[in-house]
């Protein structure tokens, strides 16, 4: 009797087993079912949904390589294009940061300008090697960073509200270290290292843009990092709820568009081998556009690396082309602020037409 008493359980604990084994085994079975089902049916909604912009981008150059063939279709057109647009890449990736939180920072153009600024004066009028003066600036870009959060996070206020303040108090900084003048003379070493070394026949600083925006496309893929901002973009009280820092995660995402912003200011500089106090104003609308355009592809819905990358270079695309026609300059603005509302609807139609925080 107390030996069948002992098998009991060990027959029924062996049948539980054998039940989860099948369990199992089924469950692998039809996902490797699905897998081969999605393998083999192609959705092209999808597809198209991703890569249109891409597919787009290639239109653009064909028809208006249509009307001018010797300029569209010359690898020296899109050498420069890559070259000079490398700036606004980084300033629309120093965007993107905060916007993926819920943030807007109105103020990285600004920072773009005063990084400029005080590199040229660091460098020219008060000879400091452009190394020590790169990290100043970025250091500087940090420091507006937490400023805004500050103000943001401890007083409540609408991110929208405070950078717009504080963009305009730094464009006043800007005009008095400059006495509302423009610096030349920058390191020829700085000039060299971003546009003056090419490779395959384009400027050195594109690379640069390009290896960011490769991290950033890293972080938010493949880092749990890249998954709390994308959390506390999507829904804040949810994230806060999960354990999520929140007003950590938005500090971070602030410090680090200051910081970019200022790298954007020192390929800004490279670039022209001087710092003018009003210029890097005009880049906060096209790095806008490309944001928003960019969260329409590759990663649909939401702010990408990849996606804004593509999208610079579309939208520059059509300004070099329109140039090459011979449009009046007035038609860029036209062009710019013609992108961001449709990029802004067609991002708000994938969303669902969500309103925007």
């Amino acid at each position: 009797m107390t030996t069948v008493e002992t098998s009991d359980p060990i027959a029924a604990y062996e049948k539980r087993i054998a039940a989860l084994e099948a369990k199992l085994n089924n469950l692998e079975e039809s996902v490797i079912s699905r897998t081969a089902r999605e393998t083999e049916t192609f959705d092209w909604k999808t597809w198209a949904e991703r890569f249109g912009l891409l597919i787009a981008w290639g239109v653009m150059i064909l028809i208006l390589g249509a009307f001018k063939p010797d300029q569209m279709f010359a690898w020296n057109s899109y050498a420069s294009m890559f070259g000079s647009n490398a700036m606004v890449v980084v300033l629309t990736l120093a965007l993107m940061i905060p916007l993926t939180t819920g943030d807007f920072d109105l103020s990285v153009a600004s920072v773009m300008g005063l990084s400029s600024m005080l590199l040229a004066v660091l460098n020219v009028k008060m000879g400091m090697p452009i190394g020590g003066a790169i990290v100043f600036v970025l250091a500087a870009g940090a420091i507006v960073g937490l400023i805004n959060s500050f103000f943001i996070l401890y007083f409540g206020v609408h991110s929208l509200i405070v950078t717009l303040g504080t963009g305009y108090f730094i464009n006043g900084v800007i005009l008095w270290v400059s006495n509302s003048n423009t610096i030349a003379g920058v390191s020829m070493d700085l000039v060299k290292a971003v546009i003056l070394t090419r490779l395959f026949g384009i400027p050195i600083g594109f690379y640069y843009a390009l290896a960011l925006s490769v991290l950033v496309w890293y972080v938010f893929q493949h880092t749990s990092l890249g998954r709390r901002l994308l959390f506390v973009g999507r829904g804040r009280e949810v994230a806060r709820l999960s354990g999520v820092n929140v007003n950590r995660v938005r500090t971070g995402a602030l410090v680090a568009s200051g910081v970019i912003a200022a790298f954007a200011g020192v390929l800004y500089t490279g670039m022209r081998g001087a710092s003018d106090p009003s210029s890097a104003l005009a880049f906060l609308l096209p790095a806008f556009a490309a944001a928003f355009l960019g969260s329409t592809a590759i990663y649909p819905g939401r702010f990408n690396a990849p996606g804004a990358f593509v999208a610079v270079f579309f939208l520059s695309t059509g300004i070099m082309g329109l140039n090459f026609l011979g449009v009046d300059s007035f038609v860029q603005n036209l062009f710019y602020g013609g992108g961001l509302v449709i990029a802004v609807s067609i991002s708000q139609l994938i969303r669902g037409r969500k309103p925007m925080d």
